[in-house]
């Protein structure tokens, strides 16, 4: 197994059970111990995980898995909801783009789409995700507007103030969130205040509001809410969604497409 694929496995781990033993990082991994002490310590030093003695913790009440280790947790369901969301996108809209995993999905199945190879703009494209705009620049039948701001280096997103004089200036046809939490009781919501806050922006200047999300994700709740339930029209979900979060979602008003 290579360094990033260690690594990679490790901080989910810790993600999902908070702490980490090196003993049983390393059964688990099929590593040695040794090898495991130093991915902590260096993990450690980029400030990814704190060391504990004989092991690691998350790091910091507020943690969050950087976008770049997050890409390979449930990617097929990601590509199914990415598609079946830009289905939904009409050609020649302005199309609100949320960073993450599951929307640089969705800007992917956007591009390769045969009816979007051409046009005055084919689609207009409004994201704060520097790593989404960097995909479809390439792509000139698409208009790319990048919002302003500060770019969080564990989403690639770009968030603060700097962000609102744009905004504040557009009208969205559809804004597509990924979230890492949405609740019927809730709403949808993000683990960062700063990228919660452009997230709601992109919503209030959206006529319809799609959220792409994978079945683990609902049901949760996160620290910084983006929009009430009431906002969403549309939930796109993998098949492993039970048949009760679907009742709820639909009784709230929100339109659930499982894939």
């Amino acid at each position: 197994m290579s360094r990033d694929a260690r690594w990679k496995a490790l901080l989910e781990l810790l993600v999902e059970r908070g702490r980490l033993e090196v003993e049983q990082a390393a059964a688990e991994l099929e590593v040695s111990a040794a090898t495991i002490r130093r991915d902590f310590d260096q993990l450690a030093e980029q400030q990814m995980l704190a060391r504990t003695r004989g092991g690691a913790v998350v790091h910091g009440v507020s943690y969050e898995l950087p976008l770049r280790y997050k890409t390979a947790r449930h990617a097929s369901e990601k590509q199914r909801i990415a598609k079946a969301v830009a289905d939904l996108v009409a050609p020649g809209e302005a199309v609100g783009l949320t960073g993450g995993t599951t929307t640089t999905e969705v800007a992917r199945a956007l591009a390769v789409r045969s009816d979007l190879t051409s046009g005055s703009p084919a689609l207009t494209i409004v994201t704060n995700a520097l790593n989404i705009a960097n995909e479809l620049a390439v792509r000139p039948q698409f208009k790319i507007v990048l919002t302003g701001g500060v770019a969080r280096p564990q989403s690639y997103e770009l968030v603060g103030p700097l962000a609102d004089g744009v905004l504040s200036q557009i009208t969205l046809d559809v804004a597509v969130l990924g979230v890492v939490a949405f609740d019927v009781t809730h709403g949808a919501a993000a683990h960062d205040e700063a990228e919660a806050a452009i997230n709601q922006l992109l919503c209030e200047r959206a006529e319809r509001v799609i959220v792409a999300a994978d079945s683990s994700k609902l049901g949760r709740r996160a620290f910084a809410r983006i929009c009430a339930v009431e906002s969403v029209d549309t939930l796109v979900t993998d098949s492993a969604v039970d048949e009760e979060t679907v009742r709820r979602f639909t009784e709230a008003g929100v339109e659930v497409v499982a894939v």
